[in-house]
């Protein structure tokens, strides 16, 4: 006798859904991502992108009334600042396929020529001043600011200096530790302050405490060198008495609002007037010959009269995932001097987009450096893209990073190469 087989069960036409994910699933799904060998690779790229783009939209619209009046074309600024990123973006390119080494042996020629260029910028009929600063040389038609170039020769020859006493065990004691750094560094924030240009010496200041920092220098140290950098800023704001009528200005912001603390409440009425979403793009009124240097050291106020509290929030949430990105890179990398680098490159560029948007919302007061990748000069733009190309360059020695690439198959300039006939053989 056969023993019976159960039948399956009916189809009543209804089956049973999938369960939708939850918030905990996708917070478990974006720290996966954070966790990816290439994520500081694509955050670096997609964040340097994402604002060179805005910066590009934005100079348009903060100068298009200025030059309007001045050469009868909304378009001028605009042009040599895409100029500026035409040149600028296939050197971010390729220093992201350089070599450690060969940033290493750009260290020491680039601090020289840096020297050289700030000591021509002191010399009279050569140097151009602007805004109370000497900061540029003139090479035909063309301003060049050389402390901008200066701040990654200070990255570079600071982590390549520190990787080589790191190696030799000589970073126990204080004196090898800072020579011959600190007279390095000194030697270029002198001749920058020479200049009265405070903010440049600020972000110099900043990248010699962060290869400290990164190096693990003793807390005494560290402490001594960060009240010597208090002791320069208040020596500079103290020499020049439209650093101290600024500083007055900032303590006391009710008073001086049509003269020398003009520019700030300007910048704040305008950030202000943008609410949630903004007047819209090409829309605001504080260019209208208000606000002062709008493309430039502002741009961050036009940004939030036009795009409103939304634009200034995306802003901030690049600039954070970038320096998260940087500091990833920092920690991941095996390289001494990679790790150092890396540090010192992310801390020049973010603590700069601090100080210029804490300036423009009233929280800092006013130095007159730019917000990096979006205000208008190609002085900052072009050394800053190089910085970024090198933390590109970086990532891909993280952990996994060079397996993944591999995995990932040839970019679009390589099957560019290939469909020509050109691509490298194997």
């Amino acid at each position: 006798m056969n023993a019976a087989v159960p039948s399956a069960p009916a189809d009543d036409g209804r089956r049973e859904r999938p369960r939708r994910a939850g918030p905990r699933e996708h917070v478990v799904a974006a720290v996966g991502l954070l966790d990816r060998p290439l994520t500081s690779y694509y955050l670096v790229l997609g964040c340097s992108i994402m604002l060179l783009a805005l910066g590009l939209t934005m100079v348009l619209s903060a100068s298009l009334v200025k030059q309007i009046q001045a050469t009868g074309s909304a378009y001028t600024l605009f042009q040599k600042q895409a100029m500026w990123m035409a040149i600028g973006l296939p050197l971010m390119w390729l220093a992201s396929r350089l070599p450690v080494r060969t940033f290493r042996a750009f260290a020491y020629p680039l601090l020289l020529l840096s020297i050289v260029a700030l000591g021509l910028v002191l010399v009279p009929g050569l140097g151009h001043s602007a805004g109370g600063a000497t900061r540029w040389i003139g090479l035909g038609p063309v301003l060049v600011q050389p402390s901008e170039p200066a701040k990654l020769a200070l990255v570079l020859w600071g982590a390549d200096l520190l990787a080589r006493k790191e190696r030799l065990g000589q970073l126990n004691e204080w004196r090898p530790l800072l020579v011959p750094l600190l007279p390095g560094a000194g030697l270029l924030v002198l001749m920058v302050m020479l200049g009265s240009d405070l903010g440049t010496t600020l972000v110099l200041l900043t990248i010699f405490l962060a290869l400290l920092w990164v190096v693990g220098a003793p807390g005494r140290l560290f402490v001594g060198m960060a009240g010597l950098v208090c002791l320069l800023v208040a020596i500079l704001i103290i020499v020049e008495p439209y650093r101290l009528q600024r500083l007055t200005g900032y303590l006391d912001p009710s008073q001086n609002q049509y003269t020398t603390n003009y520019q700030g409440t300007q910048g704040q009425l305008a950030i202000a007037s943008g609410g949630w979403l903004g007047t819209g793009l090409g829309e605001g009124r504080a260019k209208w010959d208000f606000l002062p240097h709008a493309e430039t050291d502002f741009i961050f106020a036009i940004i939030g009269e036009e795009l409103g509290l939304v634009g200034t929030l995306v802003v901030l949430s690049l600039f954070g995932l970038l320096a998260y990105a940087g500091l990833r890179i920092a920690r991941r990398v095996r390289d001494p001097f990679t790790r150092l680098a890396a540090a010192g490159a992310t801390a020049w560029v973010v603590v700069q987009a601090i100080v210029n948007i804490g300036a423009v919302i009233g929280v800092l007061p006013i130095t007159g450096i730019p917000l990096p990748l979006v205000s208008y000069g190609g002085s900052a733009l072009i050394p800053t893209l190089i910085a970024l190309g090198m933390l590109l360059a970086f990532a891909k020695r993280e952990p996994g990073a060079r397996q993944a690439l591999a995995a990932r198959g040839p970019g679009p300039v390589a099957r560019a190469l290939s469909w020509l006939g050109l691509a490298r053989r194997q």
